[in-house]
């Protein structure tokens, strides 16, 4: 499980170090191995262990080829995805295409969402969490099925 979120730092080649407290957890997952895509909702990158991703991988295969949204999602998760592996001090190189799609620069925020991490810009993701905690306290922004999920 991945919860919280980390302030990182890119280096100058665009390497950054998965926390040590996650390492063990992406070894122990898939030997280090890793898949990063593009977010379709969010400006960020999605930071799946190996096996993570192919269950995902998965699901996006058994969907009905003919319909043309469910093509579109296809090409841009599977696309955009890449293959990484993390190094013997637990970095991992974010190649330049996806870097430029969530404006990545040098401070970064790895993001928790269980299964996987967001990958955000610390300025993307400061504004949008902001965004995220005014929206929620409007009346009615909560979907019936979480009104009654007790925290």
């Amino acid at each position: 499980m991945f919860r919280g979120a980390n302030a990182i730092t890119l280096d100058a080649k665009g390497r950054l170090t998965m926390p040590s407290r996650y390492r063990d957890e992406f070894l122990a997952r898939g030997a280090g191995q890793l898949v990063v895509t593009i977010d379709v909702v969010d400006p960020c990158l999605n930071v799946y262990p190996l096996a993570e991703w192919e269950v995902i991988e998965a699901k996006l295969r058994d969907l009905p080829s003919l319909r043309e949204e469910n093509r579109r999602l296809q090409r841009l998760l599977i696309g955009n995805a890449v293959d990484l592996e993390l190094d013997s001090a637990g970095r991992f190189l974010v190649p330049p295409r996806l870097r430029d799609y969530a404006r990545l620069d040098k401070r970064a925020v790895l993001v928790g969402q269980l299964n996987k991490f967001q990958l955000w810009d610390e300025d993307a993701w400061e504004a949008r969490s902001a965004e995220d905690l005014l929206a929620i306290k409007e009346p009615g922004s909560l979907p019936e099925e979480l009104r009654n999920l007790t925290l």
